[in-house]
């Protein structure tokens, strides 16, 4: 019985802290940051159900003799952390190309993505974000390798 009680107090917890708070229907924005040079993406954000949402970049990149262009698309999962604050998690992948002067190469590539974050909503349509993305490239000249893009959101709720 004992058992029985613990596991239904473990349910109804984890049900309060999983509930998220009311996300705006669309946010658009700029992430701004990168793992090893300097990134800027154009951020736009849809609604999907109560607490999960899409989250689509255009970006560019600059690092190590290497610019790139690439498009981002990421389904996200987001919870109420406590007041205004949540923290977000999600997974998608992308598409690019690259210009490689030192190998004088350039090229398209995929990549696998996931993400996670903590964001505030403040009381005027406007919500800031710090999130970790790792990625898993697929090209042999540019992004053949793990990346950990860092970056900081800011984003007008509509």
């Amino acid at each position: 019985m004992r058992k029985i009680f613990l596991f239904c107090i473990v349910v109804l917890g984890a049900a309060s802290l999983s509930h998220a708070q009311r996300i705006s229907p669309n946010a658009l924005g700029l992430r701004i940051g990168d793992s090893d040079g300097f990134g800027a993406e154009v951020s736009y954000q849809r609604l999907l159900k109560s607490n999960t949402r899409l989250e689509l970049d255009l970006g560019w990149r600059d690092s190590n003799h290497v610019d790139a262009v690439k498009l981002t698309a990421l389904h996200q999962w987001v919870w109420r952390l406590d007041g205004n604050f949540n923290w977000f998690a999600g997974a998608g992948g992308g598409l690019g190309s690259y210009d490689n002067e030192r190998l004088d190469k350039s090229g398209t590539f995929l990549f696998l993505a996931g993400d996670i974050g903590l964001e505030y909503n403040f009381d005027i349509p406007l919500v800031l974000s710090l999130d970790m993305r790792p990625e898993l490239g697929f090209n042999d000249y540019y992004r053949d390798d793990l990346d950990l893009d860092i970056a900081l959101g800011i984003r007008f709720q509509f």
